[in-house]
């Protein structure tokens, strides 16, 4: 990738463009992690919903252990999610490029550290390794959601499927009432965005499913070295002005 690219993809001053491209390229890693965690722990780490449901599901048939292990899930997300909020705050605070390539940085260290050490959490740490996913998706899912002031999401469909059915819903009223209003050359392209979203978390759920089904725990590290990659601009950038202001 050229480096004003990479500049632009995750550096502070932001286009529409360019939060398109980087949802999409976190759409695929969140669901080759997402699937990872499957294969690791039985589990999907970024369904908060699944998880909540579980909790009150194991709470009424008395495994308390089992809720609390899903409180736990869900606390690790929200942790995530406040991480990455504080981490961008405090670079605006100092006008740093990275606001938002920080945040990637850290996920792909903790990416790093589930495939060098993913085999000794799984032996009898189930807990810490879906604690560990979900922060790492709360991470992430907080990136997009604050550049796009909270259009796009990376690690859950729900909402982009509702999204696709209403925008779905117009252009077929549009078709079949000539009174009905026009859609939007805008809503139009939101629709191929949200489609190709749950396009890329798919074949990136095949892509970690088939990876960690042959490769194993391992399989996490090109998806941190894709991580790193898409953050190092704007982290370099920042260490080259504090140089020479040094």
């Amino acid at each position: 990738m050229p480096l004003f690219y990479l500049r632009r993809l995750t550096g502070s001053r932001r286009t529409e463009i360019a939060n398109r491209h980087l949802a999409r390229y976190l759409a695929f890693i969140a669901g080759a992690t997402n699937a990872g965690g499957l294969l690791a722990v039985g589990q999907y780490t970024s369904h908060m919903s699944g998880i909540v449901s579980a909790m009150a599901d194991n709470l009424a048939i008395g495994r308390v252990p089992l809720a609390l292990a899903g409180l736990g899930a869900a606390l690790s997300f929200l942790t995530g999610a406040i991480l990455t909020t504080l981490m961008v705050r405090w670079a605006r605070l100092y006008r740093l490029e990275s606001e938002y390539a920080l945040p990637l940085l850290i996920e792909a260290v903790l990416l790093v550290v589930f495939g060098i050490r993913g085999r000794v959490f799984s032996g009898g740490h189930v807990l810490d390794v879906v604690m560990l996913l979900c922060f790492t998706m709360g991470l992430q899912n907080a990136i997009i959601t604050k550049i796009s002031d909270a259009v796009i999401r990376t690690t859950h469909l729900t909402g982009m499927v509702t999204d696709i059915g209403i925008a779905l819903g117009r252009v077929i009223s549009t078709v079949f009432r000539r009174d009905a209003e026009v859609v939007s050359p805008a809503e139009l392209a939101k629709l191929r965005l949200l489609t190709s979203l749950i396009g890329l978390f798919f074949i990136g759920g095949l892509t970690g499913a088939l990876g960690f089904r042959h490769v194993g725990f391992l399989f996490t590290l090109p998806l941190a070295a894709a991580l790193l990659l898409l953050a190092a601009m704007p982290v370099f950038d920042d260490v080259m002005r504090y140089r020479r202001v040094a």
